[in-house]
């Protein structure tokens, strides 16, 4: 919800602080909000005074306290040591254009696959400038944003996105899924279109300077410093947003034209960052979305991930008709970590059944079976406060309902994985499975659902103002 909108008269002004706390009466940044909404071909050219001292620390005491330290070395702690000098040095150099962004650190994590992530480590000072830029430019880009767009937003988040996902599915007529990923996308970005789409709204050149100046900042990897042609950083905080302006203006948009001026059935689209999921009535309209897609992304430098990106028929009536054509059951995607299948209520009606995708279950298994590894000399007491935060973290995003089966195995994995641990701590172990059994019930949670199901946080989140399109 927006606050009440400022007073009238300097409206280009910051609001004045009040005089106890510092902290603005009411948000400066309403006014830009306004102004974008009344106007979608706005162009806005004094946005830098919005990035004040306030927002700075504020953005810094958002960062992460233990977060890895860039290129300079520089933790949170240490910036923290003369914060009000830092961020009025920082403040002070933005505005008068001497500020220089530093190249990203270059590491590299795995991916549930077995392949590596490349990841950008900005560092500190960057990050704190990049959140307080953030928070300005969402201001006008939550405005233009298209509902079905969830990733990387404010007030949104993935389940938002699955309960849309899965309140299209059960309601829309549909009977076809696409399942979409673009290869490699925020590597693929390219750095002209992208600035040619900031510039659509954002006139201030001393903004879209400090973007291209994040941009081209390079990656540092293994003391080499390498020159960044395209694509933005990955784990760097002004690239979740970079990526959503620039699929904004590469898909959304379109998406939205092609199913108004071609669609021949209905068409839903759900989006989280660059993963994204359509629906179609007509086996037609998929294909040749499917063919259009790929024509559209080719012309701004990307392309469909081939094996990653799937046709198939699912819905309310794939199971009928598959077994019409003896194809047997209906096929299943993937999608933010969960396996999409249709499935049956007792009375046989449909019902979308949503389960943790066994290559995420594997993978974070795998995770804690290396961390028990390391932790297996701790004190008994310190590794089941240990697991029993990761156990109840997984379950508060996988706890779904009809996943409690798999829940209740990824349990029982975990106690495999801890009983294995304790018996390695020594060869004249006395752990056994009595034993083991009473620490399973101090410190593994029981699997029970603590999401509802999905349409009904959805009607509720919406309050009905909002079709699933």
């Amino acid at each position: 919800m927006e606050g009440r909108s400022p007073a009238k008269g300097n409206t280009m002004e910051p609001n004045a602080p009040r005089t106890q706390s510092r902290t603005s009466a009411t948000n400066g940044l309403d006014r830009v909000r306004e102004a974008a909404r009344k106007n979608r071909k706005t162009q806005f050219t004094t946005l830098l005074h919005h990035v004040t001292i306030d927002r700075l620390r504020a953005a810094y005491l958002a960062l992460k306290r233990k977060a890895a330290a860039g290129v300079d070395g520089v933790t949170w702690n240490d910036y923290g040591q003369d914060l009000e000098g830092n961020l009025a040095d920082l403040h002070a150099r933005v505005h008068r254009a001497t500020y220089r962004a530093k190249p990203s650190r270059r590491v590299h994590i795995p991916k549930p696959d077995g392949r590596q992530r490349p990841l950008g480590i900005a560092a500190l000072e960057d990050k704190v400038l990049q959140r307080a830029v953030v928070e300005v430019l969402n201001a006008i880009y939550e405005i233009d944003f298209l509902g079905f767009s969830y990733g990387f937003r404010p007030g949104r988040n993935q389940h938002h996105a699955l309960d849309a996902l899965a309140t299209a599915i059960s309601r829309k007529k549909l009977n076809w899924v696409l399942d979409a990923d673009i290869r490699g996308f925020f590597d693929a970005i390219d750095h002209g279109w992208m600035a040619k789409f900031v510039e659509h709204r954002i006139a201030d050149k001393r903004i879209v300077r400090l973007i291209q100046q994040w941009l081209t900042a390079g990656v540092l990897e293994d003391g080499n410093w390498s020159v960044t042609q395209e694509g933005t950083p990955q784990g760097a905080t002004i690239s979740p947003l970079l990526a959503n302006v620039y699929l904004h203006y590469v898909l959304d948009l379109w998406v939205q034209s092609w199913r108004k001026r071609v669609a021949r059935g209905e068409v839903i689209v759900v989006r989280y960052a660059d993963d994204f999921v359509m629906g179609f009535q007509h086996e037609a309209d998929a294909v040749r979305f499917r063919a259009d897609l790929q024509q559209r992304l080719e012309r701004f430098g990307l392309e469909v991930h081939p094996d990653k990106t799937r046709l198939l028929r699912f819905g309310r009536y794939a199971a009928s008709q598959r077994r019409e054509r003896g194809e047997g059951k209906p096929e299943t995607f993937d999608f933010l970590g969960f396996t999409h299948i249709c499935g049956k209520t007792r009375s046989q009606k449909f019902l979308l059944h949503r389960r943790t995708s066994k290559k995420r279950m594997r993978a974070k298994l795998k995770a804690i079976r290396e961390d028990l590894h390391r932790r297996r000399h701790l004190p008994v007491p310190v590794q089941g406060q240990w697991i029993e935060d990761v156990v109840r973290g997984y379950f508060a995003y996988y706890a779904v309902p009809t996943n409690t089966a798999r829940l209740d195995g990824f349990r029982s994995e975990v106690v495999g994985a801890w009983f294995h641990a304790l018996r390695r701590r020594s060869q004249r172990t006395r752990t056994t499975w009595t034993r083991m059994n009473r620490l399973t019930q101090r410190w593994l949670p029981h699997p029970r659902v603590l999401h509802p199901y999905p349409w009904d946080r959805f009607d509720d989140r919406t309050r009905g103002r909002s079709r699933v399109r």
